[in-house]
């Protein structure tokens, strides 16, 4: 039941991922379109009308023919409330469930099950809205955020103090980053003006399940381009491994599985191409579907085989105000004092979204991140003449994903380690 939010969110994230990297030939990218996908998620349920609408269809949650929707529908889910009596005491999940087509008891039981990946995850995501000091809030937004989200709104003023305001907001992210992310807001980038900010944060840090040996990591040449390399630390494991090859797109596609395989690392390698008329990684993203993504890295499509993995040390941290992007995308009235309806948040007529902000950060290295004890060496079947080469030795595309669900926590491209 739950893998159906898988779709919505992959078709935002390709969406998104089609805006962001427009102007980004030779630049590194990496977003989490579910987190993003909460974020806009703990919106909605300040909007109503229009603005509730276009945040619906921004995130592919409306309802197509086949029934298909976030979630699945209420009936099905009334088994799961509580009994009656103790409905009544407490402001019941029906209440923050309100109508339209986003199910947003789908996005905090994936929520749950993201807070519980064991010791060997860090993943960290915190929402917050920060709204200017003045504006009256309905207690029942304040309540079904916190229930459902557990995002907290905190007021300001950016009109009196901005620079106060961007210290407490910038206090709050590295707090609730364990210290690593700092000063997501520069001196002068929040405008005095600003009525409600929405500040999206997701970090990530996890082990993988067989780890690379760190004295096999050697110096290698990565191809930026056609014409220009770079030497990077390049890591090496040879294991056995999910391993497919995409003919359509000439590219090969790796599953490296994190601690207990909850979650995996997904590359899509280019082909090598010799002429550089079109680069491989701009025919993956030309064929990037929601569909073509499942058949890919299907069970038709992947097998276990032993591979020799050679994966470059990288460290990405991005951070992309999305307003401008999310208006392309249709998400207009939102931040249009003439158009916005933010009633179920606030009585105030005139407020209106003002910047969404999302930082991810993401580091993979030997240890796929940090070390954990007691895991057991790997049997290689030696049996195997075959050894396949994954060599992510030029750019590539990658994603993050919650096994489970299905769902894709993180999306990126490496041009340049």
């Amino acid at each position: 039941m739950m893998n159906s939010i898988s779709r919505p969110v992959t078709e935002f994230c390709l969406d998104l991922y089609n805006k962001l990297n427009r102007n980004a030939e030779d630049t590194n990218i990496v977003f989490s379109p579910m987190s993003i996908s909460v974020a806009l998620a703990l919106i909605h349920l300040g909007a109503r009308n229009n603005t509730a609408a276009q945040i619906e269809k921004v995130l592919h949650a409306r309802k197509s023919a086949g029934g298909m929707s976030l979630g699945y529908d209420q009936e099905n889910a009334a088994p799961e409330m509580e009994p009656k009596e103790t409905r009544e005491r407490q402001p019941s999940f029906s209440q923050c469930n309100k109508d339209g087509d986003l199910n947003h008891k789908v996005f905090q039981t994936l929520l749950l099950q993201l807070q519980n990946l064991g010791e060997r995850y860090v993943l960290t995501l915190a929402n917050n809205l920060f709204i200017q000091q003045g504006f009256e809030i309905q207690q029942q937004f304040l309540m079904c955020t916190k229930e459902l989200y557990g995002a907290m709104l905190q007021t300001v003023d950016f009109h009196g103090a901005v620079e106060a305001a961007r210290k407490k907001i910038n206090a709050w992210v590295e707090s609730e980053t364990q210290g690593k992310i700092k000063e997501l807001f520069a001196p002068g980038v929040i405008d005095g003006h600003a009525l409600l900010v929405l500040v999206n944060v997701i970090y990530f840090k996890a082990s993988w399940e067989h780890k690379f040996e760190e004295q096999k990591t050697v110096q290698r040449d990565f191809k930026l381009n056609q014409n220009r390399k770079k030497p990077v630390q390049m890591m090496y494991q040879k294991g056995t491994f999910k391993l497919g090859y995409i003919e359509e797109v000439g590219a090969q596609i790796l599953e490296l599985p994190y601690a207990q395989k909850s979650l995996s690392m997904i590359i899509l390698l280019p082909g090598d191409v010799a002429d550089g008329s079109i680069s491989g990684l701009e025919q993956i993203e030309s064929k990037m579907t929601h569909e073509n993504l499942m058949l890919w890295t299907s069970v038709e499509h992947m097998f276990e085989t032993t591979v020799e993995v050679y994966l470059p040390r990288f460290k990405l941290e991005d951070t992309f105000n999305l307003n401008e992007v999310l208006q392309e995308m249709g998400m207009t009235d939102i931040f249009t004092e003439s158009k916005v309806d933010l009633s179920a948040m606030s009585f105030a007529k005139s407020l209106v979204l003002s910047n969404v902000v999302h930082k991810t950060y993401v580091e993979v290295n030997e240890e796929g991140t940090v070390a954990a004890a007691g895991t057991g060496a790997s049997i290689v079947r030696r049996s195997m003449p075959l050894t396949e080469v994954f060599m992510a030795n030029r750019p590539f595309l990658f994603f993050i994903r919650h096994n489970p669900t299905n769902t894709i926590i993180f999306f990126g491209k490496l041009c340049s380690p």
